[in-house]
């Protein structure tokens, strides 16, 4: 093997190593200095040191304790020089003589791999700090996909199609605000967690969705996204395993993402649920998808939360050997349900979408049309999508291209866009009289 393709070789296991020990690195760090921002900062001086140094002398047979020991040993250096000196250092102190991280013994003891005690304690912190409610929805995902996804502001502009200066400030800003507010570096008291885990399951959840169906631009879906998300949402079931609801949104990303390779065709066009080649869905994901539901129902007392109901709803198309076997009947029980729990006007549109396969498309028309003038849905594409598949099946092919021809302007997603002007195309035809 060339030099240069031993240095390619060992970049690589640099990356994989990061995107696997940064958001430990980071949550360990920020336990001893109780600063997200610091702690990023030291991590990725670690980072840097590791891409000095191992190309010469190869990866150590432990990186992640190696990574450790660097940025813990710079931890302690940039405290000496601040000018908080003293109380900081003898609060780091404390902190390292507290977990046994003290002195040349515990370097060696990190080295060896023995300082896991409190790496689970340490990432369920960080998860509800980068999930914080005093951060926007935009900035928890941001900062999520940062801190604990271990992306690049360039991988998480291009996800998002912003700019890489406009994530960059709202990273900074995150941290800024983190900051200010004073944000302690803990779980959530009992009487709390509920409400933070709830900011935190809807974090990854956003990030799941906006891999699966992309809100924006060429791609139907950002299949990087969603796996991010699935290994957010594994390492939260590890952490709180008896919170039911975890194992609900593990549930539903593990059956969604099971669909990932059917729902793409071979020039990078959506192939819609109905159509699908069932026999390309991943036959492991939707195993461990059913046993997360049977988990989270087990914990709750049933199909309770709306991340195990919307879970129940996606396991009734995994066990469809084909579409004609779906149990719509069920669907639309289940999203009477969720209406219940998680009230809202888009429940009610996949609710209708129910009705009209499980009792024909007059009786789900009739349910849209209560959602017609609702303010909430006036500019979301679905709606009139899902109104032009009603009527194109009621046999009215000019109200219907009409209105995928309006669910086409709506959509900011351009492979979405064809598909919908595509089904317009054929409502044309159908509509236009026949001569002779």
């Amino acid at each position: 093997m060339t030099a240069s393709n031993a240095h390619r070789d060992t970049h690589r296991a640099i990356d994989a190593v990061w995107r696997i020990e940064a958001p430990r690195l980071i949550a360990g760090l920020a336990r001893m200095l109780r600063d997200v921002g610091l702690a990023e900062e030291l991590a990725q001086d670690a980072l840097v040191a590791a891409l000095e140094r191992w190309p010469e002398t190869g990866v150590p047979d432990n990186p992640a304790a190696w990574l450790m020991t660097t940025a813990r040993h710079r931890a302690i250096d940039r405290l000496r020089r601040s000018k908080l000196q003293q109380r900081k250092h003898e609060e780091l102190g404390h902190e390292l003589e507290a977990h046994g991280m003290a002195g040349p013994d515990n370097d060696r003891m990190i080295e060896e791999g023995r300082f896991d005690d409190d790496i689970g304690d340490d990432l369920l912190r960080l998860v509800f700090i980068a999930c914080h409610p005093v951060l926007s929805t935009a900035a928890r995902v941001t900062l999520t996909l940062r801190l604990l996804g271990g992306l690049g502001t360039d991988e998480i502009a291009r996800a998002f199609l912003l700019s890489e200066p406009t994530i960059a400030q709202r990273i900074v800003r995150a941290k800024r605000t983190l900051a200010k507010a004073q944000v302690p570096f803990e779980v959530p008291r009992k009487a709390e967690l509920g409400e933070r885990l709830g900011s935190v399951l809807e974090v990854v959840y956003l990030i799941f969705n906006e891999g699966y169906s992309a809100t924006a631009g060429d791609d139907w879906m950002r299949p990087a996204l969603c796996e991010e998300a699935l290994r957010l949402g594994r390492v939260l079931a590890g952490l709180v395993p008896q919170e039911p609801e975890v194992h609900g949104l593990v549930a539903l990303m593990e059956i969604q993402a099971s669909r990932t390779h059917a729902r793409v065709g071979p020039g990078g066009e959506p192939v819609l649920l109905l159509e699908q080649d069932r026999a390309r869905w991943d036959r492991l994901l939707i195993h461990r998808g059913l046993s997360a539901l049977e988990r989270a129902e087990q914990l709750g007392g049933g199909v309770n939360g709306p991340y195990a109901l919307q879970a129940a709803i996606a396991a009734c198309h995994a066990r469809a050997a084909t579409a004609q076997d779906t149990d719509w009947a069920r669907i639309a029980e289940l999203y009477a349900v969720l209406a219940t729990r998680a009230p809202s006007p888009v429940v009610e549109l996949n609710r209708a979408v129910a009705l009209g396969m499980a009792l024909g498309p007059a009786a789900g028309l009739a349910l849209l049309k209560t959602l017609m003038d609702d303010p909430a849905l006036a500019q979301y594409h679905l709606l009139p999508a899902v109104h032009g598949d009603f009527l194109s099946k009621l046999g009215r092919p000019a109200e219907a291209r009409a209105a995928f021809e309006r669910a086409a302007e709506l959509t900011r997603n351009g492979r979405e866009r064809a598909l919908l002007l595509e089904r317009a195309a054929a409502c044309a035809s159908r509509a236009a009289p026949r001569s002779g």
